[in-house]
């Protein structure tokens, strides 16, 4: 059988404040561990950072982290956070 996590993320909110520097507020569900999640990402500069994205830190399962990050990361390069 195929073992597929489907995992879901939503922005809710951004805000820009100072240079470079933009808060983002996400909610989402973990495919792998079946949770829903809620939390959020500061861009600094073009690098994302956060305890919800942090290898050591994030509650969250490490492809659901993955891809948070690299969805964010996406959606930052497209300019969707201006």
């Amino acid at each position: 059988m195929n073992d597929v996590h489907t995992h879901v993320l939503t922005v809710i909110d951004f805000m820009k404040t100072g240079h470079k520097t933009c808060f983002v507020k996400v909610i989402g569900f973990d495919g792998e561990s079946g949770q829903d999640f809620e939390g959020e990402v500061k861009f600094v500069g073009d690098l994302p950072f956060g305890d919800l994205i942090h290898p050591k830190r994030s509650h969250l399962s490490s492809t659901c982290r993955e891809f948070v990050r690299d969805e964010l990361l996406h959606r930052y390069s497209l300019g969707q956070f201006e």
